[in-house]
């Protein structure tokens, strides 16, 4: 009878009983139960743009695996004073009572590193120079990152003058090489005022235009959409249109190419410190540690190589975590 119903009537079955019906025949479950298909199904259509990101990102192993070590470099860097001090020695000290007897020692339980020509235990040395590395990498991109998405944002919304105006003004800061352009400014500080500040505003202030033409590219797409043009003939004003409706589906390639970003300015921050321009001591810099080092690169390679690994491991993880950033908020990916 039931089958006659059907062929005679036609299947009135919702979308919603049809998975129920189809997960319990796939997996044995009863009817009405909560079947995985049914469960994935829903969770899948309550997801945002950003949940369903967030998703895809934990799915990437290589992603989650950097973010991982970029969340231990972290978390080290903002406890070394309740642990360092107390297991290796304060390394920002030199105590001249057992300098002598301590330098240059090898690997060992009591120093996992070793200890410099100074006695200092090396990684100690290293977790507080990733309090300045990683300060410099997430400030100077955040100011790049402020300064690039407000002037990109004027410059794709309104075009015209304004457009003309902030492009060629972004031309300008692109014709000149940027890490001599860092280096130019640096120089002309005495020494005394050099410092992390004045690396953190150089990197800053000269990273930004890449960040305004990104940002205009995408809003002159975005911009463009229906929902923008239903917006403005409501009578919604600029203000409410670049920040509810423009910018939140233009920035993620900002995204993206900020988490990279992180990467080049603290590549940037240890090549200005191995070239003197950069922090001085009693501060420690990864690239302050390999610029005093390098007179040992023969006799005692240590010295150079566990600043450099430590350079190398942060700054692939912020590249690959860029990449699964990138992977998950592209919307062509598929689950």
């Amino acid at each position: 009878m039931g089958l006659v119903n059907r062929m005679g009537m036609g299947d009135k079955r919702t979308p919603e009983s049809k998975i129920v019906e189809e997960g319990v025949h796939d997996f044995g479950g009863q009817p009405g139960g909560n079947t995985p298909l049914l469960e994935e199904h829903v969770d899948h259509e309550n997801r945002t743009l950003w949940g369903d990101a967030w998703y895809r990102l934990r799915r990437n192993k290589l992603a989650v695996l950097a973010l991982g070590w970029i969340l231990i470099v972290v978390l080290a860097a903002i406890t070394a004073d309740l642990w360092v001090p107390q297991s290796f020695g304060d390394p920002r000290v030199i105590n001249s009572q057992t300098a002598a007897a301590q330098r240059l020692l090898p690997v060992s339980s009591q120093h996992p590193f070793g200890t410099d020509d100074f006695g200092r235990d090396i990684l100690g040395r290293v977790i507080y120079g990733s309090r300045v590395s990683l300060t410099v990498g997430i400030v100077a991109v955040a100011i790049s990152v402020i300064i690039g998405v407000f002037l990109g944002a004027i410059s794709g919304y309104y075009g015209g003058w304004t457009d003309t105006l902030v492009m060629r003004i972004t031309d300008i800061f692109l014709a000149f090489p940027y890490i001599l352009f860092a280096i130019l400014i640096l120089a002309v500080l005495p020494p005394e005022v050099r410092g992390i500040t004045p690396v953190i505003l150089a990197i800053g202030l000269l990273g930004w235009p890449t960040f305004a033409r990104l940002f205009r590219g995408s809003v002159l797409s975005v911009k463009e959409n229906d929902y923008v043009d239903a917006g403005r003939a409501l009578g919604a004003s600029d203000s409410r249109l670049m920040f509810r409706h423009i910018a939140p589906n233009a920035i993620a390639p900002v995204v993206v190419y900020a988490t990279m970003s992180v990467g080049g300015a603290i590549l940037t921050e240890a090549a200005l410190s191995f070239l003197g321009l950069g922090i001085q001591p009693p501060k420690i810099s990864w690239g302050q540690m390999i610029e005093s080092s390098r007179g040992y690169l023969v006799t005692a390679p240590l010295l150079v190589l566990w600043p450099g690994l430590a350079i190398l491991t942060t700054v692939l993880a912020f590249t690959l975590l860029g990449d699964g950033v990138r992977d998950a908020l592209d919307v062509k990916m598929k689950d």
